[in-house]
């Protein structure tokens, strides 16, 4: 509610934010408005999804257009709850990759695995597959950051280990450096996600792929 988004504002106006971290945030669409006006430049505002085209008869989605109209520079494309819940495939979130980035979005790509894909060793399988889709959509990289989020561990309160993540981590980067170039392989931002919190966010982001 709007209760909620004018704390986390404030928490964020506050700050203080090291300058050297680049943060953004993602509230659902109905509020993105509410949450840029209430945010200074210095943060960044992303949309949880938004649809392939740049408008007609698709009720209920928003556009890259949408987004950048209200001021908000950010996307959050692929995310689990999108490929699970809602049945989005690798060549749609591609697609939609593709029209963010030419629409001058800058892209968050999340890819992770279900427990049942972990367990039946499938992670690189499924993640490789996974980042392919948006590979092949990406002309210039320093516009996308991508999210490893195992499903296993999004909302459940399971975290991949610190070691867990770093394995996955380093293995996307050993895949963009044969697939992509070693240059972007090195550059690129992979975030994790998967209930993360105050606890163990220093222990995952010490880690050297992470």
């Amino acid at each position: 509610n709007q209760e909620s988004m004018n704390k986390i504002c404030q928490f964020l106006k506050d700050g203080p934010l090291n300058s050297d971290v680049e943060v953004v945030v993602s509230p659902p669409s109905a509020y993105l408005d509410i949450v840029r006006r209430s945010l200074p430049n210095s943060v960044g505002v992303a949309a949880q999804n938004c649809y392939k085209v740049e408008k007609g008869a698709f009720t209920g989605e928003i556009s890259p257009a949408m987004i950048k109209d209200l001021g908000c520079g950010w996307v959050i494309l692929g995310h689990s709850e999108r490929r699970h819940v809602f049945g989005e495939s690798d060549e749609l979130i591609g697609a939609k990759v593709a029209h963010a980035l030419a629409n001058g979005l800058q892209v968050i790509a999340c890819i992770g695995e279900l427990l049942s894909e972990r367990e039946g060793g499938l992670t690189n399988e499924v993640v490789f597959r996974q980042t392919k889709a948006i590979a092949d959509n990406v002309n210039d990289w320093t516009k996308v950051v991508l999210a490893y989020e195992p499903v296993w561990a999004i909302g459940t309160g399971k975290t991949a280990s610190p070691d867990q993540a770093q394995e996955v981590h380093k293995d996307l980067r050993g895949w963009m450096t044969d697939k992509v170039t070693p240059s972007v392989a090195n550059s690129v931002r992979i975030i994790y996600g998967g209930s993360v919190n105050a606890a163990n966010c220093v222990d995952l982001a010490s880690k050297a792929d992470v």
